[in-house]
């Protein structure tokens, strides 16, 4: 089981969109919507709130985004409604609702824990801000490098970038960075940072970790890179 989402939008196209959009990243997360009012129009609805709580709940706790502040009121009144223990395990998150939802998901699908996947979605506000500010600190010990070129033809796009991330997260011990040799590197799990780097085909990148499974980690990233991932 995964961490689930919900994400609350006055809208159900754009809360349909969050969802297609995130799934084609962590096709292996329930995401449930609730979009609109009841009768289709622009607003929100207790009801599909509700249900949607419920859909994504497998146990393991689910994650709510939401587009605006009537959304987060609908969601409230929900879950003061909602089973105790039910309500214990969701957590509702202030965050951007397309970036926040895609890096939840990316989280979720890693097997990342609830409290994970909702730090995963409020740091995604972050994600645009200078690249060098937000990588990854790694721990201390030997680092292993190893450089791979970019093969995809539309370079690291999302899909690709959300295969990286998933594929690193089999060493959760290990801390993984990818750059462009000699210019700033950016942790390989967060896929809004690793898309913010517009990696193009036929470019060199530089794949560097330190950790617990750094040196399989790095060679397995390597050699998918070179391959093409999309």
């Amino acid at each position: 089981m995964t961490v689930g989402l919900v994400v609350v939008s006055h809208s159900g196209s754009l809360a349909g969109g969050v969802r297609e959009l995130a799934a084609q990243m962590a096709p292996d997360v329930t995401i449930a919507v609730a979009g609109g009012t009841d009768e289709g129009g622009v607003g929100t609805s207790f009801d599909l709130v509700t249900a949607a709580l419920v859909e994504a709940d497998g146990g393991d706790g689910v994650v709510v985004l939401y587009d605006l502040g009537s959304a987060l009121l609908t969601t409230e009144t929900a879950l003061e409604f909602s089973d105790p223990d039910a309500a214990e395990r969701i957590v509702v998150v202030d965050a951007p609702l397309v970036e926040g939802t895609v890096a939840a998901a990316v989280a979720a699908q890693t097997g990342a824990d609830r409290a994970g996947v909702a730090d995963a979605a409020r740091r995604a506000g972050d994600s645009w801000s200078t690249v060098s500010a937000s990588a990854p600190v790694a721990p201390a010990g030997e680092e292993t490098t190893a450089t791979a070129t970019v093969a995809d033809a539309d370079g690291v796009h999302a899909r690709p970038a959300s295969i990286l991330a998933r594929e690193a997260g089999r060493w959760p011990a290990a801390t993984v960075t990818v750059g462009r040799p000699g210019d700033d590197a950016v942790g390989v799990t967060n896929v809004l940072l690793l898309i913010g780097l517009g990696l193009r085909q036929g470019e060199t990148v530089e794949i560097a970790g330190r950790g617990a499974g750094a040196d399989d980690a790095v060679i397995a990233l390597a050699a998918m890179i070179d391959a093409g991932l999309d």
